[in-house]
């Protein structure tokens, strides 16, 4: 499975805008709060010049690219903790997803009426971010409940966990966001078993107006100043525009960008940022019948990247054969590399790195 992200924010951010211009969708965008009711839900490939150019060596007959999921999620109203507006089904939506990308309203539009009456990022962002802490405090009252059950059974256990428990609402009533927070192994276990929605690393998306001449406006510096506070990561995006270039080819879409001066889509940087928020990395296979990129967390040892691919690979893993994409750059050819002394034969505990190409030994 690829990675799963959902954007969140208040109603008429863009943020169906924003999922159009990463899925190349036509979901419709309105001009009234509450436009997005049903969780629009599309596939969109990563970019990845790597793989084109392991498919040209390789002479592969497709391509495979890793995907990305992307969730539109119905925006957010103040109460939504209580069940307001669309609340629970705001809330069910974010504990399905790996990650946030929250989509902070920064352009003005007469056309486009704001939810609040007017443009304020950081008033917006503290807005979802509070409601999203609040569930997380009822979530964590639902757990203590439980907990002081089983503590006057006599089970030992509950009053550690109770421990653990007080630590992590306390970082809640200040306001922390716990995915960038350090937590001791017993707080992370309990806010992994509770799926608290403040675990989900938040990428912010400060979305501009079409013409882009807002993009260092004093609102867009004060998502990435915001951003930075929390330890997480912030990009800026013409929602409008990236949505419209989807309906292009791609040939005319990249030259389109570098006569705006830009090096990568909106979605291109946005799969950076995410895939660094995540510690995702990419791997590759590669043949005369298939180039495929596999995204992987940092820290996948061999046989578990074997089990991406198929669960007979990972049961059966005798070895991994592995050389990196910049060394078969350097070389030319597979042939090349291993003349050149670069091919490895690795073990079940071997590592995986960003760029390697693999071949899997396995019996079952």
């Amino acid at each position: 499975m690829g990675l799963s992200c959902g954007l969140i924010g208040l109603p008429n951010v863009g943020k169906t805008t924003v999922f159009n211009a990463l899925v190349g969708g036509e979901a419709t965008v309105a001009k009234y709060p509450f436009s997005t009711v049903e969780t629009n839900i599309g596939i969109s490939t990563i970019p990845d010049p790597r793989l084109s150019v392991l498919a040209r060596i390789f002479r592969s007959k497709k391509m495979t690219p890793s995907t990305l999921e992307v969730r539109d999620i119905a925006g957010l109203v103040p109460g939504a903790s209580q069940g307001e507006g669309l609340g629970n089904q705001f809330l069910a939506q974010i504990r399905e997803v790996e990650a946030l990308v929250h989509v902070v309203r920064c352009f003005e539009h007469a056309d486009v009426a704001h939810v609040l009456g007017g443009v304020d990022p950081l008033r917006d962002i503290a807005l979802v971010e509070s409601e999203l802490l609040l569930a997380d405090l009822a979530t964590l009252e639902r757990r203590r409940d439980r907990l002081m059950k089983r503590k006057r059974a006599g089970e030992s256990a509950a009053d550690k966990e109770l421990t653990s428990l007080e630590k992590v609402e306390e970082c809640l009533h200040q306001g922390i966001w716990l995915a960038h927070h350090p937590l001791s192994a017993d707080e992370q276990r309990l806010v992994t078993d509770c799926h608290l929605l403040s675990s989900k690393p938040v990428l912010y998306v400060a979305n501009v107006s079409e013409t882009g001449n807002d993009q260092m406006s004093p609102f867009v510096q004060d998502v990435v100043d915001y951003s930075i506070k929390k330890g997480a990561k912030a990009i800026v995006l013409q929602g409008d525009l990236e949505a419209q270039l989807t309906q292009l080819p791609e040939t005319e879409r990249l030259e389109f960008f570098k006569e705006l001066g830009l090096h990568a889509s909106g979605l291109q940087r946005l799969v950076v940022a995410a895939y660094e928020l995540l510690g995702l990395i990419t791997f590759f296979t590669a043949s005369e019948e298939e180039a495929r990129a596999w995204t992987v967390r940092k820290g996948t040892r061999a046989h578990e990247a074997a089990g991406k691919i198929h669960s007979d690979m990972q049961r059966g893993f005798i070895r991994a054969e592995v050389f990196s994409y910049e060394h078969l750059v350097q070389c030319g050819t597979p042939a090349m590399v291993r003349e050149k002394g670069y091919f490895r034969l690795e073990g079940r505990d071997y590592l995986v790195q960003d760029g390697d190409i693999l071949y899997f030994r396995f019996h079952v």
